[in-house]
């Protein structure tokens, strides 16, 4: 069965680009052109995966991104803006985000972001493991791809997952920045990692008891970022 892809954007022509080269590939492809319709079809289509546009009539990227995280934490969202500020970046992978495209993009680039961010979201549902990994209050199925920090559940999204699922399984060890984007995101950000500190903080926040003084996620000053070793 075809992967089912929101499309929310109000560009007439770039999302009939996106629309063309995503059926091309054989998905099955949902266009909404503005953020109140975009969010009824994202609870109406149950999508495997959401493109958003950023600048929206109606409701904006960025609050619907929220509203999304509050009710599917698992969605996959790859948003998209004409604005390359960093700052702009920055807040839409805080608010949610999984990964950020900046307009105008190559439709090839598009595609390579969508079949990683699928692939990699399919890969975490199908996976055999069945092991908890338990430190302090923290506990991960990884199997059940569930979270719990003092015995609450706690969502992540799936990038979030990945990352914390990384670096567990790497735990003791120091992980660079530009390890973690080939490994958990894919591909190449041109160096821009960025993406991954935005990711760790996001994740300090809910999964440790003092995000400023973190436990489990430590930062290596220079390099990267290390799991604690159990103890």
């Amino acid at each position: 069965m075809s992967k089912k892809i929101l499309v929310v954007e109000d560009e007439e022509a770039i999302s009939r680009l996106i629309s063309y080269n995503l059926k091309k590939e054989g998905y099955d492809v949902t266009v909404s052109a503005d953020g109140i319709n975009g969010l009824a079809k994202i609870r109406s289509e149950k999508p495997d995966l959401l493109i958003l546009d950023i600048m929206l009539p109606g409701i904006d990227g960025y609050e619907i991104c929220q509203t999304v995280r509050r009710e599917n934490s698992a969605l996959p969202v790859i948003m998209l803006s004409a604005r390359a500020d960093e700052v702009d970046r920055v807040l839409g992978l805080e608010l949610g985000g999984d990964d950020y495209l900046t307009k105008p993009f190559s439709p090839r680039e598009l595609i390579a972001r969508v079949r990683a961010l699928l692939r990699r979201t399919q890969n975490l549902r199908d996976t055999l493991d069945h092991d908890i990994f338990t430190i302090g209050g923290l506990s991960v199925d990884f199997s059940a791809r569930e979270i719990k920090v003092d015995n609450q559940t706690v969502p992540l999204t799936p990038k979030e997952f990945e990352l914390l699922e990384f670096l567990i399984r790497n735990k003791g060890k120091v992980v660079s920045r530009d390890q973690l984007l080939d490994r958990v995101w894919n591909y190449d950000f041109a160096g821009d990692t960025r993406i991954v500190d935005v990711h760790v903080s996001r994740l300090r926040e809910k999964i440790e008891p003092d995000p400023k003084n973190p436990t489990y996620i430590q930062t290596v000053r220079g390099v990267g970022y290390r799991f604690k070793e159990r103890h």
